[in-house]
Formats: C-alpha cells, structure tokens, sequence
C-alpha cells in the first residue's frame, strides 16, 4: 500500500472520530456595516443592514447541522478584532471562529494583522487551497486574497474575505468538510 493510500485511510479514520456537531462563532469585520448598524440601534430602528456574506455563513453552518453561537459584526479595527477574538478564545462553549471580511490588502484590511498574533499553529494550506478554488471563478485578482486559517486554545480560526461568493467558497468547500478534523488534532 502507498503512503497516499495510508495517509488517506488515516485521514478518513481520524474524520470519523471527529465531533459531528459544532459550535462556531462569526464575526463581520466591516466598518460600514458597524456604522449603519449603530446608527440604527441609536434611533431604536429595526435592524435593516443587509449581510450577505453573513447570512451566507451562518446558512451553511446551520444547514451543516452545526450551531452558530453568536454573529458580531465589528469595526475594521485590529484592537477590537482582538478582542473579540480573546473572548471567544477564552469561551469552552466555541469549537470554531470565522472572521468575515478585512483580509485584503487596503488599509482598512487589518484581520489578518489582528488574527494572528493568536494563532499557535497555522495552516498554509487553507489559504493556498481557497486561492486555487477561486482562481476559475474571480481570476488573477485572487492573489489580492490574504485568507488565513489556524489553531489557537484547541479551536480552528479562519479568516476569510467577506464577499457572499468567497464566503460560500471557503465555508461549503474548505471550513465544513474540515473543520471537525482540525480541532480533532487542535485538541490531542
């Protein structure tokens, strides 16, 4: 038997042990989402922001049959990013964190910055892997794409860009299918 073949066989092995039901955390790193959300808490109005990207998220995880804890939308600032990062971090009730937006290459994209000083373990791969899937559909412009994914306090950390495309791209083909493997071994 090849080592493929092992290494595949251990790969399925380890899946099937892995948790089948999880609980993520969605942060939306937008600041004009943050703005208008404020804005409209202010004037005691009915929340009318659309999120695509983060509806899009939570919709794959749910229908995943896994839980979305929380969903924040925050500003694009590397201060409060890691903050909220901490306290989920800190909370024995996540599995997992998606960061949503903020992971190009503006001023503004500060994500990745905030991101990962936490990270203990990262995984090039992620990033290279959701790079490769979306070059047929968004072209060369993918190399402006900084995703990112990790482990930090036995839990898996992805940041991703926060188009509805991207967002569908990272969580349907890379985030569910392997998440529950990630903190298998996060956790060992």
């Amino acid at each position: 038997m090849t080592n493929i073949m092992m290494n595949s066989e251990t790969s399925k092995q380890h899946k099937q042990q892995a948790l089948k039901k999880l609980n993520f955390a969605i942060y939306i790193c937008s600041t004009s989402r943050y703005n208008q959300t404020k804005k409209e808490e202010e004037k005691g109005e009915e929340q009318t922001l659309s999120d695509l990207g983060g509806d899009t998220i939570q919709e794959l995880i749910q229908t995943a049959d896994h839980m979305v804890m929380y969903r924040v939308i925050l500003l694009d600032d590397k201060e409060m990013i890691a903050k909220a990062l901490k306290n989920s971090l800190s909370r024995t009730d996540i599995d997992a964190i998606i960061f949503s937006g903020g992971t190009g290459i503006a001023s503004t994209d500060v994500t990745i910055e905030a991101v990962t000083p936490f990270l203990e373990k990262t995984l090039p791969g992620f990033g290279e892997l959701f790079r490769h899937i979306s070059y047929d559909s968004v072209g060369s412009s993918v190399v402006l794409s900084r995703a990112i994914a990790g482990v930090a306090c036995g839990k898996a950390v992805f940041c991703i860009p926060g188009s509805p495309n991207a967002a569908k791209t990272a969580v349907e083909k890379l985030i569910i299918p392997e998440t529950p493997h990630i903190i298998k071994h996060a956790r060992e």
